[in-house]
């Protein structure tokens, strides 16, 4: 796991989102190719926005029940939370304009 991006767990889900402000939670897989791809594009935008946002990555294989809380049926998709709520998703490999945009949006 990159610099700056923090696991998420079933257990830890609600504690660590909520505690957050606005969060970025990439749902992803280790055979996934997409995620391997869009992997160091969270790692920078977890730098540079270090402090006024937290990158969390979630495993669907070892993290079932908050995937299927959050009706995670493709990786990767990513949803921002914004005080414990989700508030919007984006869902495959993405460049890393439309996630700046994305997170700009909700700061």
């Amino acid at each position: 796991m990159g610099e700056g991006i923090v696991p998420v767990t079933d257990r830890d889900f609600d504690q660590q989102v909520k505690d957050g402000g606005l969060t970025l939670v990439d749902f992803w897989a280790e055979w996934c190719g997409p995620c391997r791809v869009i992997a160091p594009i969270l790692e920078d935008l977890a730098k540079e926005y270090a402090g006024r946002l937290t990158v969390a990555k979630l495993n669907v294989d070892e993290n079932r029940e908050t995937a299927a809380r959050f009706g995670i049926r493709s990786i990767p998709t990513l949803l921002i939370f914004k005080n414990g709520a989700p508030v919007d998703q984006v869902i495959g490999a993405v460049p890393k304009g439309v996630l700046k945009a994305k997170i700009e949006h909700h700061l």
